[in-house]
C-alpha cells in the first residue's frame, strides 16, 4: 500500500514532505494516542485524562468535532482535569510526551513525521470527517506503533480510520457504548470488528499503559529471531493446530512475522509474556480463537481504492471484453478476499457505466463472485450498508445514483447488489472459479509466503479465460510467471492472461498444497545432549540409509550414508530424487515409489541392481507414504537395504573360469529377465490403471446424470419460482393500492379530526387507549408513547371521577351517556361516550368526545346573573313601578307580583 493511498482523493493532505521540519526534538521512543470524540465527548474526555498516570510518557492527540463558527475553549476545560500540558494546535506543532494536543475550530488535522499539519476544509457545506482524517495520517506515520481511541459520540466518524490502524499493525480502545452519552460512534466501531478493547473511559488509560508495557515477544529488527525462544516454534504450531481445529482454516502459508506479529498484539492485550502461555490461555478460552482469527484476516478495504486502476478497467479492460463476446455471453468475474464487498460492488457499478458509455444495442451481464474467509463480512456485504462515511471514497454523482440513505448510512441500490453472488471460501484450501474474464485479488498475496504465491499464480492462469485479466494490489506482482501474464499498463498492476508457448507442469489445485515446512522446527545444536549424540551417530552408521521425499519426489531430508544409491544430476541443480537415483535405480524407484503411493502403504523392491563406483551392488527399496505423525502426513520415506551375496569370493573364482562369450551372454540373458519384469510390472500396472479408470469414468457418468437431473429439477423449480413471483408481484401491486386507498383514507380522517377541534379519545374494551387526536392535550396529558395503557393511570384537567363508571355503562347497555364536566383551570366540556363499532358491526371499545363549551358557560352565568338583576329590580321599586300618572297599570302589576313570588313565595297571591 502507498503511504499516501488514503488521501489521494483530497488535495490538501497532499503536503509535501519538503515542508516537514528536518529534525523532530522529541524523544523517538513515546507512543501517540489518537482520540476521537463528538456529542458527548467532553465529558468522556474529562474521565480520560483525569485517568492517565503522571509520566507516562504518552502524547495524546484529540479530534474533537466543534462549532466551526465559534471560538473553542477546550484546551482550557481539559487543562482543569490533567497535570499534562494541554496545547491548541497551530501548523507544524512538533508532538511532545506528557502533552496533551487539541485540534482547533474548523480545520482538519495529519500528522506527520511526529509533526501535526492543518488544513482548511475544502469542500464548505459537507460531510467532514476529521477523525477519519487524522487516523489515517497516524496509521501511515507511526504504523504497528498506531493507537487510535473512540469515545463518545454522534455518526460514525473515526470508523474508516480505525480500519487504517488496523491494517497497519496498530491497537484499537473503544469506550463501552453503555457508558458513552451518545453511543453511535462506539458501537460503530465495535460492529465493524475493530475493537481490541472495550472498557469505559475512566479505565482505558489503565488499559492502553498496561497493553504498552508488555514487553514485545520476537524482535521487530530481526523476525526470524528464535535463538532466545526455543518454544517458540512448537507454540506456534500449536496456535495454528487450535485455529485449523476449531475455525476450519490454517495459516501456516501466511507469512510468519506477519502472524507473530498479530499473535503479539492478542497477548498485549492480554498482558501474556510467554506465547506457551497464551497457548493455554487459548485452551481455556475458545472465544480468543475466534478473536486472533479476526486479527490475522486484514479485511481492509474501501470503494475505489487506488481510482486510477479503476479508471484502467473502465476504459480499456471492459470494452475490450464486451466487444469480443455476444451479447448473451455473461461477463464472469471473482473477487477473491472480497471482506465487506466495496470492491465487488466498484467492480459492479464500474460495468454499469461502462454500459452507459458504450450505450450497446443488446443487454450485456455481469456476474460476481465475490469470496472471503470471513463469514461475518460475508454476510455484512451481502447486506450492501456501509457508514455515511464512504461519501469520502466515491463521487456525488456515484453516491446519489447508486447508493440510497438509510438509517444506518447508505445501501447499494438492489439492481447492484444482484450482480454479486457472495460466498466463503479459501483459495488455499477450496476448489477456484473457472472460466473467468477478470480476476481480482488485491492486498491478498503480500500476506503470504512466496511458495504459496508461486503456487497461487498457475492456479490463477488456469482459472482465466484466454485473455482474461488479473488485477493485483499495488504492492503485488506476478513475479517470474512472465510466461504466464503480460503487464497492462506500466503504471498499473494488471495483467493479462498469456497462452504459454511450451507445456508446463500441471497446475496444482489447493487440495494438493502441502503446508510450508520451515528449518525453525529442527533441533538446536546448543540443546543437545548425550542420548542425541548416540542417537546421531546410530543413524549414520548403524541404520539403513533413508530419505525423506513430497509427493513430488522432492529430497526434504536424508539420514545415513545414500551414495551409493543417489548422486547429483549433471547440469542445472536438481534435488529431485528420480533425477539423482544411479544407473539401475531409476525405472525401480519411480515405479515402486508410484506404486506405493497409490496403494498408499509400503512397497518394497527386491534385490535391484545398482551401479557405483564400486561395482554392481544388489539393494533393496521400501517406499513408505506417511501417514502419522500427523507433521510428516503426505511425505515418504525411502529406505535403502543393501542385501548381502554369500560366498562372493566362490562367486567371483566361478565367473573367472567362465569363458567371455559365456559371461556375455549371461548377462544379456538378465537383462532379458530383467526387461521381461519390467514389462510384466508395467503390464499389470495399466491393467490396473485401465480398471480404475474405467471405474472412474462409470462414476463420472453416474454423477453427470444426477447433475442434468438436479438441473432439470432446478430449471424446474425456477419455472416455478417465477411464476410465483409473478403471483407474488401481482398480489403485492393489489396490497399496494389497498395502501394508497388506506392512506388516503387516513389522512382524510385526520384532517376531518383536526378541522373540528374536537378532542377524540378511543378506548379498546379494557379501557385502555388506542388513538387520540392532537386536541385531547387540552383534556389530559397524553403523549404518543401512551397508547395502549389504561386510562385510569394518566393524569386528567378533568373533573370527571365517574368517567370509569360512565364508559362500563356504555359498553354495557351500547346507549351514549352524555356529561357537562368542568376542568381544573376552569374550563368546561361536553363529554359524550357512545360505542365504537366495527364494520363487522362489533363492539370494540367506546369513543369518548369533550366539546369545550366554556363560552356557552359563560353566556348563561351572565344570562342568569342579568335575570337576577332585573327581578332585583322589581322587587325594590314596589308599586312605584306600576302607577303611571296616578293609574294603576295592571300588567306592571302582575310582574311586581311575579318577581316578588320569586323572592318570598309566601307572597304569591
Amino acid at each position: 500500500m502507498k503511504e499516501n493511498e488514503h488521501f489521494n482523493t483530497n488535495e490538501r493532505a497532499k503536503y509535501s514532505r519538503d515542508n516537514a521540519p528536518e529534525k523532530n526534538t522529541a524523544k523517538a521512543d513515546f507512543q501517540i494516542v489518537g482520540i476521537g470524540a463528538s456529542a458527548g465527548g467532553v465529558e468522556a474526555l474529562l474521565a480520560f485524562l483525569g485517568n492517565v498516570p503522571e509520566n507516562s510518557d504518552l502524547a495524546f492527540v484529540i479530534v474533537q468535532h466543534m462549532d466551526q463558527t465559534q471560538k473553542s475553549f477546550l484546551a482550557e476545560i481539559l487543562q482543569r482535569a490533567t497535570t499534562m500540558k494541554v496545547i491548541q494546535v497551530s501548523e507544524n506543532t512538533s508532538v511532545q510526551p506528557n502533552c496533551v494536543y487539541v485540534i482547533p475550530p474548523n480545520k482538519e488535522m495529519s500528522i506527520q513525521r511526529r509533526v501535526l499539519h492543518l488544513f482548511d476544509f475544502s469542500v464548505p457545506h459537507t460531510l467532514h470527517l476529521p477523525i477519519d482524517f487524522f487516523f489515517r495520517s497516524l496509521a501511515v506515520d507511526q504504523k504497528e506503533s498506531s493507537i487510535g481511541v473512540i469515545l463518545s459520540g454522534m455518526g460514525a466518524d473515526g470508523t474508516a480510520g480505525l480500519r487504517a490502524i488496523k491494517e497497519r499493525g496498530g491497537v484499537v480502545f473503544i469506550q463501552e457504548p453503555s457508558s458513552a452519552k451518545f453511543d453511535d460512534m462506539p458501537r460503530s466501531a465495535i460492529e465493524a470488528g475493530l475493537a481490541d478493547v472495550v472498557s469505559s473511559a475512566e479505565t482505558l488509560p489503565s488499559k492502553i499503559v498496561a497493553y504498552l508495557e508488555h514487553k514485545p515477544l520476537i524482535n521487530k529488527n530481526d523476525h526470524d529471531q528464535t535463538d532466545n525462544l526455543p518454544n517458540l516454534p512448537s507454540s506456534f504450531d500449536n496456535i495454528m493446530i487450535l485455529l485449523r481445529s476449531k475455525i476450519g482454516h490454517d495459516f501456516s502459508s501466511y507469512k510468519k512475522n506477519t502472524v507473530y506479529r498479530r499473535i503479539e498484539r492478542r497477548m498485549g492485550i492480554h498482558q501474556i509474556d510467554k506465547i506457551a502461555t497464551y497457548v493455554s490461555y487459548l485452551q481455556e478460552n475458545p472465544q480468543e480463537l475466534d478473536l486472533l482469527f479476526k486479527e490475522l484476516l486484514i479485511g481492509v478495504t474501501s470503494f475505489f481504492r487506488e481510482p486510477m486502476e479503476w479508471e484502467l478497467l473502465k476504459e480499456k479492460v471492459i470494452p475490450a471484453l464486451l466487444a469480443e463476446r455476444a451479447p448473451s455471453n455473461t461477463l464472469r468475474v471473482w473477487v477473491s478476499g472480497c471482506a465487506t464487498g466495496e470492491e465487488a460492488y466498484s467492480l459492479a457499478i464500474v460495468f454499469k457505466e461502462v454500459l452507459e458509455q458504450l450505450k450497446p444495442s443488446q443487454d450485456y451481464s455481469m456476474q460476481i463472485f465475490a469470496t472471503d474467509l470471513d463469514r461475518d463480512a460475508i454476510d455484512k456485504a451481502r447486506e450492501g450498508i456501509f457508514p455515511a462515511n464512504i461519501a469520502e471514497d466515491m463521487s456525488p454523482e456515484r453516491l446519489n445514483r447508486y447508493l440510497v440513505k438509510v438509517d444506518r448510512g447508505y445501501q447499494v441500490v438492489k439492481t447492484i447488489r444482484d450482480m454479486v453472488i457472495f460466498a466463503q471460501q479459501s483459495m488455499i484450501k477450496d476448489p477456484p472459479f473457472t472460466k473467468i474474464d477478470i480476476l481480482t485479488c488485491r492486498n491478498l498475496l503480500i500476506y503470504l509466503t512466496p511458495e504459496m504465491q508461486k503456487k497461487l499464480m498457475p492456479l490463477f492462469h488456469y482459472s482465466l479465460n484466454p485473455g482474461g485479466f488479473l488485477f493485483l494490489g499495488s504492492a503485488e506482482a506476478v513475479g517470474n510467471f512472465t510466461d504466464l501474464f503480460k503487464l497492462v499498463d506500466r503504471k498499473s498492476r494488471l495483467y493479462q492472461r498469456l497462452q504459454p508457448l511450451l507445456l508446463t507442469e500441471p497446475v496444482e489445485f489447493p487440495t494438493t498444497f502441502a503446508p510450508t515446512w520451515s528449518s525453525t522446527t529442527q533441533p538446536s545444536a546448543t540443546v543437545q545432549n548425550i542420548q542425541s549424540l548416540a542417537d546421531k551417530l546410530i543413524l549414520q552408521h548403524y541404520s539403513p540409509p533413508t530419505v525423506l521425499v513430497n509427493e513430488k519426489g522432492d529430497i526434504l531430508y536424508i539420514t545415513g550414508r545414500t551414495g551409493k544409491y543417489l548422486e547429483p544430476a549433471a547440469g542445472k541443480v536438481n534435488w529431485n530424487i528420480f533425477a539423482m537415483a544411479r544407473e539401475g535405480l531409476n525405472y525401480k524407484l519411480s515405479n515402486t515409489f508410484y506404486k506405493a503411493l497409490r496403494q498408499k502403504e509400503a512397497v518394497t523392491y527386491k534385490n535391484a541392481v545398482v551401479k557405483n563406483e564400486g561395482g554392481s551392488q544388489m539393494v533393496d527399496i521400501t517406499v513408505n507414504p506417511l501417514k502419522e505423525p500427523e507433521a510428516l502426513r503426505g511425505m515418504v520415506m525411502i529406505v535403502f537395504t543393501d542385501v548381502v551375496t554369500p560366498n562372493v569370493t566362490e562367486i567371483i573364482n566361478t565367473t573367472e573360469r567362465i569363458p567371455a562369450n559365456t559371461q556375455r551372454e549371461a548377462e544379456l540373458e538378465r537383462e532379458l529377465m530383467q526387461a521381461r519384469q519390467v514389462w510384466q510390472d508395467a503390464s499389470t500396472e495399466m491393467q490396473i490403471s485401465q480398471e480404475e479408470l474405467k471405474s472412474s469414468n462409470e462414476e463420472l457418468q453416474s454423477s453427470n446424470e444426477e447433475l442434468q437431473s438436479t438441473n432439470e429439477e432446478l430449471t424446474t423449480t425456477k419455472e416455478e419460482v417465477q411464476s410465483l413471483n409473478e403471483e407474488l408481484k401481482t398480489v403485492n401491486y393489489e396490497l399496494q393500492v389497498k395502501l394508497d386507498d388506506l392512506s388516503l383514507a387516513t389522512n382524510d380522517m385526520k384532517n376531518l379530526l383536526d378541522s373540528t377541534k374536537i378532542a377524540t379519545l378511543f378506548l379498546d374494551n379494557s379501557l385502555c387507549v388506542k388513538r387520540f387526536t392532537n386536541q385531547m392535550s387540552v383534556v389530559s396529558k397524553l403523549i404518543s408513547s401512551d397508547a395502549g395503557r389504561p386510562i385510569t393511570d394518566i393524569a386528567s384537567d378533568l373533573f370527571y371521577p365517574e368517567m370509569t363508571e360512565d364508559v362500563g355503562e356504555v359498553l354495557r347497555t351500547l346507549n351514549t351517556v352524555e356529561k357537562q364536566v368542568k376542568a381544573y383551570n376552569g374550563c368546561w366540556f361536553n363529554a359524550r361516550i357512545l360505542p365504537y363499532r366495527t364494520l363487522e358491526d362489533k363492539i370494540d371499545g367506546v369513543v369518548i368526545t369533550f366539546v369545550n363549551i366554556t363560552e356557552s358557560k359563560v353566556l348563561e352565568a351572565e344570562l342568569r346573573k342579568t335575570k337576577s338583576a332585573l327581578e332585583q329590580r322589581f322587587v325594590d321599586q314596589g308599586e312605584e313601578l306600576i302607577q303611571v300618572d296616578g293609574m294603576v297599570d295592571e300588567e306592571a302589576q302582575r310582574g311586581y307580583r311575579q318577581a316578588a313570588a320569586c323572592q318570598d313565595p309566601e307572597r304569591r297571591e
